[in-house]
Order: C-alpha cells, then structure tokens, then sequence
C-alpha cells in the first residue's frame, strides 16, 4: 500500500494494471483527511488521456517510478463518474467506487501493509481529499501534467558503396627525338710530294707506272633507331578514404497535449499549450 511519502512520486508517475500493460499517467491523488495516507487516484485513460478514472489505491504499489494499480484497463474504464465536490470525496462516493471494485469499505487489514499504516474510515464524515502535484512538487493545488512528444534526432552508418583497385592496360603513341649519326664519303685530293703517313700507307706511288682501270671503294655506316620496351615500376597506388562533413534537414511530426479550460476560471484561456505565452493565473 502507498504512504504520504509517496505521493510525491505517484503524482504525474505511469500507471500499470495487473495484467502489465500500460494505463496511463495519474492525475490526482486523494488523501485521507484523518491520516493523511493516499486512498485514491485518477488515472488518465482515453484517446490522449483526456479522460479521467477513479481507481483506489489499497492495492497499489510503487516501484520504479511506475506505479500497479492491481486493476486491469477495461475495470478502470468502467469506473462510475463521480465529481468530487471541492476537491474532497463523499463517503457515498468512496462507497461507490469501493462496491465497483469489490473491495470492503472500510478496507480490511488485507489491504494494508500493517496496523499502523492502515488507512480508516469514519461513516458520515468526508474521508479523502484531493492532492495533486503543483509546479514545485508539493501536494495541494488541482493540476494536471501537460505533455508532448520531441524529435530525438541522431544518424547511424549505412554502406553506401563499394570501392576497389582494379589495373587495366591502354595504349598510346609516343614520340622520342633520338640523334643518330651517319658516314658519307668525301673526295680528298693531295698533291704528290705532299702525302701524309696514312696516304702512304694506303699504296706507293711509283713513278711511271701504267695506267689501270682499279675502282677502291669506301663502306659507309649509319646509326638507326632500335626500338624496344622494357617494364619498370613507377608509382604505389593505395585506396583510401576520408570524411567531410555535410548538414541535412529532417522533419516529422509529434503530438503534444493540450488543456482545456471549463467553467468560471477567473484569468484562464481557452486551452493550454500552444505556446509559452499560454498561462493560467491563480
């Protein structure tokens, strides 16, 4: 069973039925008015938790910031209407909810932890009062907590591509200047008496001699380009990468809740919600 000390962390916490499942936030919590111990809660059931349903807290336990009701979704929901007058529960209204949910009204001890912490209940006389969670977290003023959904916005990694070296072979003309060097014959005429070494090697001059029909010849040479290809290492080639940064823009939609404003609320707008400007003067 709660105690006073938790009502703190009830206020605004998520509520779990018996099955597990998710209800719903608590609203409110009302107290007794004797001990001051948490006897009921109203848990924001409904399409965006606009409806409100009265569960008792004789069963309920706290752990972890959520909150077991012991009761399932569609018990709750079925819950009679009742509308506290000033924040405060009657007796026929505790007797109500207490019949619904076929508990004893005043509980037993099998709803308590034990003798000192078990709330009571006197017949006649108002036994609960509303305790709700105001800005600062105290308990007193009627509140209710506004929510709305944010973008979490993050990236993760994904392959994009593939990259590998590959060689391939391509062909092109190249054109090279290469000097080479030829020989060509030159007629050289050297007057008798006037000879070198070499010319006379190359045959006596004999006075007299006769005439003949002798043909000398000379062999020229040249130099012609020889062409040929040889394979030599040049470069290393490696692959790898690098990053750079970009900015994109996401978008999505959220939901958030808005408060609506009913009755005679001196300095309250219509609803709650659409902006910071957006307040209700107490």
């Amino acid at each position: 069973m709660l105690s006073s000390d938790d009502v703190q962390q009830v206020v605004g916490a998520d509520a779990y039925g018996s099955d597990g499942s998710k209800l719903g936030r608590i609203g409110q919590v009302f107290l007794d008015d004797q001990t001051g111990e948490p006897v009921f809660a109203t848990v924001n059931t409904g399409l965006f938790g606009l409806a409100e349903n009265f569960v008792p807290l004789a069963q309920a336990s706290l752990s972890g910031g959520r909150v077991d009701v012991g009761f399932d979704k569609d018990k709750i929901k079925g819950a009679p209407n009742v509308s506290p007058d000033g924040g405060h529960l009657s007796p026929e209204e505790e007797q109500t909810l207490y019949d619904y949910y076929d508990l004893t009204y005043p509980p037993t001890d099998s709803y308590a932890d034990n003798a000192t912490e078990r709330v009571t209940y006197e017949q006649g006389t108002d036994t609960g009062h509303a305790a709700t969670q105001t800005s600062s977290g105290a308990a007193g003023d009627a509140a209710m907590i506004r929510s709305e959904e944010q973008l979490r916005v993050g990236t993760r990694r994904e392959v994009t591509g593939r990259a590998r070296l590959r060689k391939y072979v391509v062909t092109e003309n190249v054109t090279i200047t290469v000097p080479v060097r030829r020989e060509k014959a030159v007629l050289e005429s050297v007057p008798v008496g006037e000879e070198s070494d070499s010319d006379l090697d190359a045959g006596e001059i004999v006075e007299g001699a006769p005439l003949s029909g002798e043909q000398p010849e000379v062999i020229l040479y040249e130099e012609v380009p020889v062409v040929e290809t040889v394979v030599r290492p040049v470069e290393r080639v490696r692959l790898g990468t690098e990053e750079f940064q970009t900015e994109e823009v996401v978008t999505g939609e959220v939901r958030k809740e808005q408060i609506a404003v009913e009755g005679d609320v001196a300095g309250a707008t219509d609803s709650l919600g659409d902006g910071p400007e957006d307040t209700i003067d107490r």
